[in-house]
């Protein structure tokens, strides 16, 4: 492995990010062809790849390191994604964190639906936590759900997901043990988006009105009856809007719960089907 090509990219990517070696790690790793632990441990010999460089420049111009290499890591599973879908986050593996606590090690659901399910992220994770599940992915974007389709495929369980171009949950029936929800919750103004998600990510997939809630009051009035008895519903917000997507469920009669992600902001507000 060329130690001084990595070198010299943290360099260069030192303007543009906050972890330029890593990013560093992560392109070189997969010019190279494999995971990074491989190149940390067992480190190929010879020159770096020449489409190094190549990544190294598009990393420099701001374009999401998913997206250079194709693939993002997400609960326990890998995806394919590109441009014209939503790059999974670790702050959306909060709504399973709580799905796994919900059913704990005597239950499991058996119907699961993800609303807004981008490159499949919330429900082939939770298929995957679950492997006697079945569940159907709902997106506006067709291209989100190429990739979705393609992502089952290649993880082995496409025979247990459909996937549906939809507006939210209309024409989808219920009832489902659990509902995963990723809305669009970024107001359109919101100064605090960096620029490479404002810049190279689906607005549609981001922006959601002055207040972010535009998507959450549209969403949220579908929900109710399509849970089961027993069942959960979770809901990823923006780290300001718990309370008042809290009150848009209260408004439709559910006692609802928040829920934090590790850096200790509110994720997800939660709540439940009747037992």
């Amino acid at each position: 492995m060329s130690q001084r090509a990595l070198d010299r990219a943290t360099h260069k990517l030192k303007s543009v990010s906050d972890t330029p070696r890593l990013d560093a790690e992560l392109l070189l790793a997969a010019a190279f062809g494999i995971g990074r632990d491989k190149l940390l441990l067992d480190p190929p010999n010879g020159k770096a790849p020449p489409a190094f460089e190549d990544m190294v420049k598009r990393r420099a111009n701001g374009e999401p390191i998913a997206y250079i290499t194709g693939q993002r890591a997400f609960w326990t599973i890998d995806l394919e994604v590109g441009p014209g879908v939503l790059i999974p986050r670790p702050d959306s593996e909060t709504l399973l964190e709580a799905a796994v606590e919900h059913f704990g090690t005597e239950r499991a659901p058996s119907r699961i639906l993800d609303l807004g399910t981008g490159p499949g992220t919330l429900l082939l994770a939770a298929l995957d936590q679950w492997p006697d599940a079945e569940g159907i992915g709902v997106d506006v974007s067709e291209t989100a759900l190429e990739y979705a389709r393609r992502n089952a495929k290649r993880i082995g369980i496409d025979s247990r997901a459909q996937w549906r171009t939809g507006d939210w949950a209309q024409g989808v029936d219920g009832p489902f043990d659990l509902i995963l929800c990723n809305p669009p919750y970024v107001a359109d103004d919101d100064a605090e988006l960096e620029e490479d998600v404002r810049k190279y990510e689906p607005a549609e997939a981001l922006f959601a009105g002055a207040d972010g809630l535009d998507q959450y009051r549209r969403l949220i009035p579908q929900l109710p009856p399509l849970l089961a008895d027993g069942g959960l519903c979770a809901i990823e917000i923006g780290h300001r809007q718990g309370r008042d997507v809290a009150k848009l469920l209260q408004a439709e009669g559910q006692i609802t719960e928040l829920r934090h992600d590790l850096g200790g902001r509110p994720r997800a507000v939660l709540f439940r089907g009747n037992v």
